[in-house]
This record gives C-alpha cells, sequence and structure tokens, in this order.
C-alpha cells in the first residue's frame, strides 16, 4: 500500500469502509448459524451429545452379560429369524462359518452384545428416541434440490451461490466511487479486510465450521476461493501503483524504500502460495504444497504490517485464529502405542490404539503421525486423515484402515507386512508409536439414529465411515434409542475379494440387528476368477457384478421405510431418510442427482431425504 490518497479516497473512509463489509460477511454468517439452531437443540437436548465428537479420550469399559427382553416388533419368520447370540468372552465374535473368530483374525471388531442395556418397557424406550428436526433441505425439496444440483464433479450449485455473495459484497467497497486501476489504495485494503477470512478457513478448528457445525474440509473451497481473491486484489494493488510510479519517473525512488520492499515481500509470499496450491502441486507433491504454505503464511503477516501498519488489526485477529487452532490441536492430540496390522485383500493397513476407546462420532476422522524411523527421514512427520471405522466404547479402541494408495501409506503396509500378521503360522502385529489428532468433521446436528431409514452408499475404502456409522445404529438400536427402521449398505468394490476381510464383521452386524432389518450389498466391478461361495454368505448379505443402481435402491428402502415397523417404531412418526456418502466424487455426484429426482410425494411420504457426503 502507500499513503498516497486519490480524490475518491478522501470522500470515502476507505478503512470504515472494509470494516463494514466485514461486519456484512459476519451478519451473513450469522444468518446461516440461527438457520441450525433448532437442529442444534435437538441434537444436545441428549446429555451424551455433549461428550462425543470433541476430544479423545480413555474410559473404562463396563462389560455386561447381554439381555433379550421380548422383541419389540412381530415374531420374525424363519427366514428371518435371528441365530442367538452365546454369553461368549469379549473377544469372540461367533458368526455362521466363522465360529471363534478373534478380532486379530477377522481384522474386525469385536461384538458389542456385552455393553448393551436394554430398557425393559415401552415407555422407558420412548423416552430414550433421539429427538428428530428435518433439515432445511428436506423442509423445502425443490430448493434442496436445487442447491445440491452440480455444476461441476464435487461442486454444486449452492456452493456456486456462496462464493457469488461472497464476491458481491467485495465488489461494491472495490468499485465504491473508486476505480481499481486508478485507485489502487482501494484494492489493498480490500485485500487487507481479506486476510483474518483467508486465515480462519485454513485452520482445522476454526470458530466459523463451529458455530455452522460443519467440518473444515467442508469450507475449504471458501478458503481457496477467498486466498484468490486475496492474491488478485493484492496483485492489482501493486500493480497500479507501479504503473503511477513508473508514469512519473520515480519507480525506482519508491521501490528503495523499506516500506515498499516490505510491501514486495509480502506480495511474494501470496503469490508463492498460490503458484503451489495448483491442482498439480496438491495432487503431485503435496508436501511442497504444505510446507510453502506454513512457511508463506508465517512470512505474509509481519511483512504486511512492515509495509502498512494500519493493516495492525487484521494481522492480530488472522494470527489469533492461527494460534488458536494450534493451542486447540495440542489439546485434541494423544501419543498412545497401537497396533498395525496389513490386510492383503483390501490393501490397506489397520491400525488399532485399544487405549483410547471415546470421544469421536460415527464419520469423524483424525489425523495421525507414525513416529517411527521405518517410515522414512520426512515420514515419520508427515501427518494423515483417516476417517475411524470402529465405535466408541470397546475393546480394540479406535480403529483405522489406511488405503495404501501413496508414498507414505505404502511405506506403512510395507511396515506392517514386516510383523508377518497373515501368514500361515499366524504371526503377530507390530506396535508403533502414534501421534493422534482429532476428532475432525462428521454429520454436524444430524443424529442418525434420529431418522426412519438410513442408507450408506459407500465406495472402496469409503467403507470405513459405513462401518462405524453401522456399529453405532446396531448399538443404539440394541439399547432402545433408535428411531431407524431400516438400514442398507451398498459397498462398491473392484475385487470381491474385499468381501472377505470384512466377512464376520457384517456378519456380527446382522445378528445384532435384532431389531432394525439390516442388509449389506457388495457391488464388484472387475471380474475375478474364483468367487465367495453363496453358502458362505449369510442371509442379509448379497454379492453382484456390475455398478449399483442406486436410484432402484433407494426407492427399495423409501418403500420398506413406509411399511416396516412394530412396537415402539409402529407408533413413531416418519422421521425422514437419511442417505450417507463416501467414495469418489462420482459416486457423491451420481447420489445427489439420484436423490433430487424422486418423486415428491414419495419424499414428503418417508418425511424427506437428507444427503451426508463424507
Amino acid at each position: 500500500m502507500s499513503n498516497t490518497t486519490t480524490d475518491s479516497a478522501e470522500t470515502v473512509d476507505a478503512v470504515g469502509l472494509v470494516f463494514h463489509v466485514d461486519l456484512l460477511i459476519l451478519a451473513v454468517a450469522a444468518v446461516f448459524a440461527l438457520a441450525t439452531l433448532p437442529r442444534a437443540f435437538a441434537r444436545f437436548s441428549r446429555g451424551t451429545e455433549w461428550q462425543t465428537g470433541y476430544i479423545l479420550r480413555s474410559t473404562r469399559l463396563d462389560y455386561r452379560q447381554p439381555r433379550r427382553p421380548p422383541p419389540l416388533r412381530s415374531p420374525p419368520t424363519p427366514a428371518e429369524k435371528p441365530t442367538p447370540m452365546p454369553p461368549e468372552e469379549p473377544h469372540v465374535a461367533s458368526s455362521a462359518g466363522h465360529e471363534a473368530v478373534t478380532s486379530e483374525e477377522s481384522h474386525t471388531c469385536v461384538s458389542h452384545t456385552q455393553l448393551i442395556r436394554r430398557p425393559s418397557t415401552r415407555k422407558a424406550a420412548a423416552k430414550l428416541l433421539p429427538p428428530h428436526v428435518r433439515s432445511w433441505s428436506a423442509v423445502l425439496p425443490p430448493v434442496g434440490n436445487l442447491l445440491r444440483y452440480r455444476l461441476d464433479s464435487g461442486f454444486s450449485l449452492g456452493q456456486a451461490l456462496v462464493l457469488g455473495l461472497y464476491s458481491a459484497i467485495l465488489v461494491y467497497p472495490v468499485f465504491f466511487q473508486s476505480e481499481p486501476f486508478t485507485d489502487p489504495l482501494r484494492t489493498g485494503f480490500v485485500a487487507m479486510s481479506q486476510i483474518p477470512l483467508v486465515y480462519l478457513l485454513a485452520t482445522k478448528n476454526n470458530l466459523l465450521g463451529m458455530i455452522l457445525a460443519v467440518g473444515y474440509e467442508k469450507l475449504n473451497y471458501i478458503h481457496r476461493y477467498a486466498g484468490m481473491v486475496l492474491v488478485l486484489l493484492s496483485n492489482v494493488h501493486t500493480l497500479g501503483y507501479i504503473y503511477e510510479w513508473a508514469s512519473e519517473g520515480q519507480l525506482a525512488a519508491e521501490l528503495k524504500m523499506p516500506q515498499r520492499m516490505w510491501g514486495l515481500v509480502a506480495l511474494v509470499a501470496l503469490d508463492i502460495i498460490y503458484f503451489f496450491s495448483t491442482p498439480f502441486w496438491r495432487s503431485k507433491a503435496y508436501n511442497i504444497f504444505f510446507g510453502s504454505h506454513i512457511i508463506c503464511f508465517i512470512i505474509f503477516l509481519p511483512t504486511v504490517y512492515a509495509h502498512q501498519p494500519v493493516v495492525l488489526p487484521y494481522v492480530l485477529a488472522a494470527a489469533a485464529a492461527y494460534g488458536l487452532d494450534h493451542i486447540l490441536r495440542l489439546l485434541k492430540t494423544r501419543l498412545f502405542h497401537g497396533r498395525i496390522r496389513p490386510i492383503p485383500d483390501l490393501s490397506m493397513t489397520r491400525i488399532e490404539i485399544p487405549e483410547l476407546n471415546a470421544g469421536w462420532r460415527p464419520g469423524q476422522h483424525v489425523r495421525i503421525r507414525v513416529l517411527s524411523t521405518a517410515m522414512g527421514w520426512i515420514g515419520w512427520a508427515e501427518v494423515h486423515p483417516f476417517t475411524m471405522a470402529s465405535v466408541v466404547k470397546t475393546p480394540e479402541g479406535l480403529v483405522l484402515l489406511c488405503k495404501n494408495v501413496g508414498g507414505w501409506t505404502r511405506k506403512l503396509y510395507e511396515m506392517a507386512k514386516v510383523a508377518g500378521y497373515g501368514s500361515e503360522d499366524g504371526g503377530m502385529s507390530r506396535s508403533v508409536l502414534i501421534m493422534v489428532e482429532g476428532p475432525y468433521g462428521g454429520p454436524g446436528h444430524s443424529v442418525f439414529a434420529s431418522y426412519s431409514a438410513a442408507m450408506f452408499i459407500v465406495g472402496g475404502s469409503g467403507i470405513t465411515f459405513a462401518l462405524s456409522a453401522l456399529q453405532n445404529l446396531v448399538r443404539v438400536d440394541l439399547e432402545g434409542a433408535s428411531r431407524v427402521k431400516v438400514i442398507e449398505l451398498v459397498w462398491c468394490v473392484q475385487d470381491p475379494s474385499s468381501l472377505t476381510p470384512l466377512l464376520p464383521q457384517f456378519t456380527a452386524l446382522l445378528q445384532q440387528s435384532t431389531y432394525t432389518p439390516l442388509h449389506i450389498t457388495v457391488h464388484y466391478t472387475r471380474a475375478a476368477e474364483t468367487l465367495p461361495s453363496k453358502a458362505s454368505l449369510p442371509p442379509g448379505i448379497t454379492l453382484t457384478a456390475g455398478r449399483p443402481r442406486i436410484g432402484k435402491v433407494l426407492d427399495a428402502v423409501l418403500q420398506r421405510t413406509m411399511s416396516y415397523g412394530s412396537g415402539v417404531k409402529a407408533s413413531m412418526d416418519i422421521t425422514g431418510v437419511i442417505v450417507g456418502v463416501c467414495g469418489p466424487v462420482g459416486l457423491g455426484d451420481e447420489v445427489a442427482q439420484v436423490v433430487s429426482s424422486v418423486d415428491p410425494s414419495r419424499r414428503w411420504a418417508v418425511g424427506g431425504i437428507e444427503i451426508h457426503e463424507e
């Protein structure tokens, strides 16, 4: 920036103008926050919601022998009758064709029936049911369908409208009684006013996401766009003054001034950030992208202050957001020894941390560092996010399934293979020191157990999200704290052998879902020489070739939702269908299109359809 001012700058208080623009942006964010309050009140009306989703912790497990009260629905037919679960030891999950399969042998979670606390009366059960408040997309289906319409892969019309509104707000201070190329001071002030927003949205624990109950990853598109706006305005500001000084023959003299030199350093830092933020660097050399971000972010704040001291409030606000984020990261970080094992059929590494067994919600993820020299000179310091594949308060604790897709995960997989797990002699797992940070993300104010039906469509490693959600739904249903009548899982994989490692866990979940029907369909897209025999698949699991017909599956779920239910659930209002998606971007686009095409009468009959994308 420069102390030079134009006639328009003398008539308009630029500092005051951009400050009021920031207040307007805050007001818009407050409107979105107010829209989430009804669901927030419903969620936090249950005391347990205050204890999960924020801090990972260890808790003592309260083992109880399972109790089998009279079923709350009509007696099942012989084909539907579940296999009784004997009171075995906690580490044993009995399943058809997999007797006495332990957690280590099946790569899966243990049975949770020893933790069941089932109310004995319908009146008591009704009090445990979670309250349900429909989202605005379910209240106003035409608006919801319009907002989720995909303009590009992974980019919806709703996101475009948010960015458009943000752009419209900034256009006003840039052009109000000003011309960007003849009044470069104004563009500098507008750029300055966006520094706190860019830094805030770059953090993992940002206040905006907390207020809106939205994970940082869902707000990242605004961060990228606001960052581009900051870079654009800063370059226009600089080029405007360079042109002005060159026209007056003062360019060399002006650039020798320390204030101008610091401004150029700040601009170079911004341009480096932008250059290394392009898709090429993010996908091909993520460490360079990440490292340049951190270094230049730190350089930018003091240099922009040295360039123009009037930006001090904005610099302090950005530094406060950055500092608060790192304080919260430190509070959310835990250091434990975990067990790692390879799962060859899934090309994944399984991580178990038994001592860390509480504090997260289904769908949330953690960021981990594996502190081992086997990860390489830099690998031990790298941080990678993974979705939890387990439910809280189980003997195996926190479980992660890490797909072998890159250099870091490949080293982790090779390190796990050294332990010999999966060999014919039943080798042992390997213990490593792991730094766990989180939890982050998740379903926000949505409570899956408050819907009448839950449908999960996942691809490949997205099964981790579904596993956590399914285990939680089955558990709360056994405790009488679920409204869900129908649970459907559709898993898309390339190789049908991917089903084998998770078959014992799927079987256990089917046996435990005694009050709510659970159906699992696995679709494979690659031809295989051998397929699991139908005799080895328990009732409730289907293995099918080809891509799933999502519309047909959703239609069946809607039909079952309207017809199923007995006991307490039969007397309940239908509270809608939640569709959870996790996998490739194209899968989410397809599901959004299918949900939007549902007939309005059927949508109304089930109480609305909502989508949660991980």
